[in-house]
């Protein structure tokens, strides 16, 4: 495991732009497929549009695109929180979610808000759920987006570069970025396909592996 650095900013998603570029050089890799999950995909997007010609595909996974300024209203989520409402968890996470938007960063309310991220809340999600969670997750999450900025305009200028075919791959239940999301920013992309899991949430590999491993699979081949 890695020692925590120094300093929690250079986690910060544009400073690891670099990282990346560093490991496609050391792996001796002229082009390379580039697949990314959630915030991951604001730190793909950035390299995207910073070395667009050394991606041979690009596969964005339930993707955060504040990068390219593509951002769910307020109205929007709640919609998409709502039709969750029937689920017995619902009151507590609801409540717990509220709390991590207002500001709150206790690990109390990040588990009691994990069911939202699932289609379905049974024993293997509630595994994930929590693997790996401690206040170091919490740290590299605040260094990830410290005083983070981006050039909406600049960005998505160099992203009319990437030539490679890019996945856009969305759940279906996921109210975080839901589908709308995805549709949205296709067309920031030139060769841009969105693909829709049934019934998933924010981690389709968990609700069905068998579909999404097919799915990106079918693109990568």
């Amino acid at each position: 495991m890695s020692a925590d650095p120094a300093d929690p900013a250079s986690f910060r998603a544009d400073r690891l732009v670099s990282d990346v570029e560093s490991l496609r050089a050391h792996l001796g890799l002229d082009q390379m497929d580039l697949l990314a999950h959630s915030a991951g995909a604001i730190l793909a997007t950035l390299y995207a549009a910073a070395h667009p010609e050394r991606l041979s595909r690009l596969i964005l996974v339930t993707p955060g695109l504040a990068a390219a300024g593509v951002e769910g209203s307020e109205e929007d989520r709640s919609a998409a929180l709502g039709r969750r409402e029937t689920e017995p968890w619902y009151p507590s996470a609801l409540a717990a979610l509220e709390m991590i938007f207002a500001g709150s960063r206790s690990l109390e309310d990040f588990r009691a808000s994990r069911p939202f991220y699932y289609g379905r809340w049974d024993e293997t999600a509630q595994a994930h759920a929590t693997a790996g969670v401690s206040e170091r997750h919490q740290a590299a999450r605040e260094g990830f987006f410290a005083d983070l900025t981006f050039d909406v305009p600049a960005i998505r200028s160099a992203l009319e570069k990437l030539t490679a075919p890019v996945l856009l791959y969305a759940g279906e239940a996921d109210p975080l970025v839901p589908p709308a999301l995805a549709e949205q920013a296709a067309p920031l992309f030139s060769n841009a396909t969105v693909v829709v899991q049934p019934g998933a949430g924010h981690f389709p590999w968990i609700d069905d592996p068998a579909a999404f491993a097919a799915a990106v699979n079918s693109f990568l081949a």
